[in-house]
């Protein structure tokens, strides 16, 4: 499966467009990520325990997107588009959603 930001494939032809496809995926950061994270804001440097976070929530919604693509026959999604939101009380969670369209080629 192909998956790319741009709007079009060079190295294919879009036969057919089958429709938006989205993933989502919603990760809680612990308290002792949260606690490290912010000692660390503190001293400066970066945030390993949350950059891993991110990544696995990342991974998880271009996966799902993908399989969505998947059922539909989608050779490729193109347009892919993530999007980070942090819901729930005091933002304590993350959420990542991934969408694009799923295409023939």
């Amino acid at each position: 499966m192909i998956l790319t930001t741009t709007n079009n494939l060079e190295t294919h032809k879009v036969r057919e467009y089958l429709g938006i496809v989205t993933g989502e995926t919603i990760i809680g950061a612990n308290i002792f990520k949260d606690f490290f994270a912010g000692i660390r804001d503190i001293v400066g440097g970066r945030s390993g325990s949350y950059e891993k976070v991110l990544r696995e929530a990342k991974d998880i919604a271009l996966k799902e997107m993908e399989e969505q693509a998947q059922r539909l026959g989608a050779a490729a999604v193109i347009g892919v588009d993530l999007d980070y939101e942090t819901v729930g009380p005091k933002g304590g969670m993350l959420m990542v959603t991934a969408s694009g369209t799923a295409v023939k080629i």
